[in-house]
This record gives structure tokens, sequence and C-alpha cells, in this order.
């Protein structure tokens, strides 16, 4: 999984999703801007996290946090009962 580069400082995060509540854009591609990097933190359940442009898929979990590049197209589905975050990095 990749890493925050250093000199990054949080500025936003979104509410608590769960598999009920989670955006339908979430769930298809999107991508962060230039710059925005975000940190996906799961609660609770599990997540799949899926980078298509290189193939990857991680099942992210307590404990396992999610980062997203900025500008790389990605999506997630929760696998069942699932509680999650996202935390922006610039």
């Amino acid at each position: 999984m990749k890493q925050l580069p250093e000199g990054l400082s949080p500025y936003k995060r979104t509410p608590v999703f769960t598999e009920e509540t989670v955006p339908a854009g979430l769930l298809r591609d999107h991508q962060t801007k230039a710059g925005v990097w975000g940190v996906i933190e799961v609660s609770a359940g599990r997540l799949r996290y899926t980078i298509p442009s290189s193939g990857e898929v991680v099942e992210l979990h307590p404990g396992l946090k999610g980062i997203v590049e900025p500008e790389v197209p990605h999506h997630v589905t929760p696998l069942g009962e699932v509680a999650f975050s996202v935390e922006f990095w610039r």
C-alpha cells in the first residue's frame, strides 16, 4: 500500500459512511484533484478499494488504511456491514 508523502497536512474529513449511506459517487470511479491525497479509514467491517489502472484491489479493515493518490481513478465496494470515512490531505 502507498504511503502519504512527508509535508502534507489533513484539512477535511468526511462523515462516517456505512453500506447504506455511502454516496453513489464513491461506488464508481472517481478521483481527487491535483495535489490532494486521501486516506480511507475503516472503523468497522470491510471495504474493497479498487484502482483499475494498476489492477490493485485491497480489502481495507480497521487497522489497514487505503491511500488515495491525487488524480488516480478509484472506487470502493462495501463488503457487508461497514463504517468508514475519508480524510483529505494536501
